[in-house]
């Protein structure tokens, strides 16, 4: 059993308690520049200063073609890692390390903002089908995440959280749903593992020891077993924590108790932890709303943190009623997330809020 609220050592950082703040893309808080907007330092400000101990800024791209939309913060060019300055600076003010999320659409990428590409020439969002990347194109593309790397610690980052899993391009390439190649980046578990696994290498080479290296990575692409296994290869490589979530497979076919009090994205965090445990912190996402479903999760050992997304857009203050059991205003859980990306950002939970603190 572990304390909530007692610290962890993750990689080199002490994170003061077991609640780290999911990374929740806006889309809408930027502009076809890339870069961070006063909008996206007080979401970010705001979060720090109410219990979390970790904050992992949302999706960033690696390079122009790879964002969603024309509003999707970039981490490609200098005028973006400076004005990335003001969010670290504002959440380091608060006393909280903080990572950002690289990342690549790949196959499922905006066409109206370049080629679509991805491991094997599969069907895109918009009913075409994606370039397969050749060997040149892959080691380019690795570089562009070790380039971002670089530029989110010179902007005062404490680490970065690599997007392996939401079916974007980490995940295209270990999940065997997409990846048809046949060569060196495809077939076997260790292949199709072997993007991620060279661009944490690449990063651990280039940013030091001291710098963390998250993954947040799908925990069922053919089984978990082999999402596992694809863990174990990241970790071999130089990363310090696994962030699990879903991907590309669907994990509605994963046998599981449906007694259970929390739901499947979570459990693969929990399966993830049985079998990383004392070796590698993991933390579950999805679902995790209240104090009582994070409470429990620790209370019982599940998982070493857990990642706060919906309900710490609902409303900042969630970290605080986990630990200290004061008032605050859940998530409504609405069908489609009025708080998240492309919508009109008009939370019920958060407008409630507002009313309450004025």
């Amino acid at each position: 059993m572990a304390d909530i609220a007692s610290p962890i050592k993750i990689g080199k950082l002490t994170l003061k308690n077991r609640i780290t703040m999911a990374p929740t893309v806006k889309f809408d808080f930027t502009d076809d520049t890339g870069v961070a907007t006063d909008m996206l330092v007080e979401h970010y400000k705001e979060r720090a200063e109410h219990g979390c101990a970790l904050i992992c800024v949302e999706a960033t791209a690696v390079v122009p073609s790879g964002r969603f939309c024309r509003g999707h913060m970039g981490l490609y060019n200098d005028e973006q890692m400076e004005s990335q300055k003001r969010i670290t600076e504002a959440v380091h003010a608060a006393g909280i390390p903080i990572i950002i999320q690289l990342n690549h659409t790949g196959m499922t990428g905006n066409p109206e903002l370049g080629e679509v590409i991805a491991p094997s020439a599969v069907k895109t969002r918009n009913g075409g089908t994606a370039h397969a990347m050749t060997i040149d194109e892959v080691h380019a593309m690795q570089q562009a995440y070790i380039d971002a790397a670089v530029r989110a610690k010179m902007a005062g980052y404490d680490g970065v959280q690599l997007h392996a899993c939401h079916g974007y391009l980490i995940n295209q390439f270990a999940s065997p749903v997409v990846n048809f190649r046949e060569d060196e980046y495809g077939g076997s578990i260790e292949n199709r593992a072997r993007f991620g696994v060279e661009i944490i290498k690449g990063i651990r080479e280039v940013c030091g020891p001291d710098f963390l290296i998250s993954a947040r990575i799908s925990g069922y692409e053919g089984s978990v077993e082999e999402s596992i296994q694809t863990g174990e290869a990241y970790v071999a490589a130089g990363c310090d924590y696994l962030q699990v979530s879903s991907g590309i497979d669907d994990v509605e076919k994963m046998e599981r108790d449906a007694s259970l009090s929390y739901n499947a994205v979570c459990e693969l965090g929990v399966r993830f932890h049985e079998h990383f445990k004392g070796r590698v912190p993991v933390s579950a996402v999805n679902g995790i709303r209240t104090p009582e479903a994070a409470r429990y999760l620790l209370d019982n050992d599940l998982v070493d943190t857990i990642d706060l997304g919906c309900g710490i857009l609902a409303d900042p203050a969630l970290p605080e009623a986990i630990l200290n059991g004061t008032p605050y205003v859940e998530c409504f859980n609405c069908a489609r997330c009025q708080y998240g990306p492309g919508g009109s950002h008009k939370c019920p939970a958060a407008m409630k809020r507002q009313k309450t603190v004025g």
